[in-house]
């Protein structure tokens, strides 16, 4: 089997004053398309990961943002991808958060979150969530 290329992803577990978490549905097309997801996205070379998420939240969500502190790092194993999250925990952004790129979004209350919803990846985010 060739060597698979792990892919970082930066991953923002964005909370609001009513204690919900933003998350956004994942694009049909995309990898692991027509879940719900919490937002993020792939690092770009020379990039760490505070500054992957400010540039991808401010580009899918049109939010600024100022990480807390790192949650947990999640490796996963997909079939047809390796994937590196590195999950963030947010709770100070400045803007209202809206999909930019035609993705729903949505506030919903942490202990309504089913993992079920979310790629496989996601269930330890949820997980990790759960006592905050």
């Amino acid at each position: 089997m060739p060597d698979v290329k792990v892919v970082h992803v930066a991953v923002g577990v964005i909370i609001n004053q009513r204690n919900e978490v933003l998350i956004s549905l994942r694009h049909p097309e995309s990898h692991q398309g027509g879940l719900w997801e919490f937002p993020g996205g792939k690092l770009e070379p020379d990039e760490d990961v505070q500054q992957a998420l400010g540039r991808e939240l401010l580009e899918e969500l049109n939010i600024r943002v100022q990480p807390d502190r790192q949650l947990l790092q999640i490796n996963y194993d997909y079939p047809d991808k390796s994937v590196l999250l590195d999950v963030w925990l947010i709770r100070d952004f400045v803007g209202e958060p809206v999909g930019k790129e035609g993705q729903p979004i949505q506030w919903q209350a942490i202990a309504r979150l089913d993992s079920q919803l979310f790629p496989p990846a996601n269930a330890s985010i949820i997980e990790a969530i759960q006592d905050i």
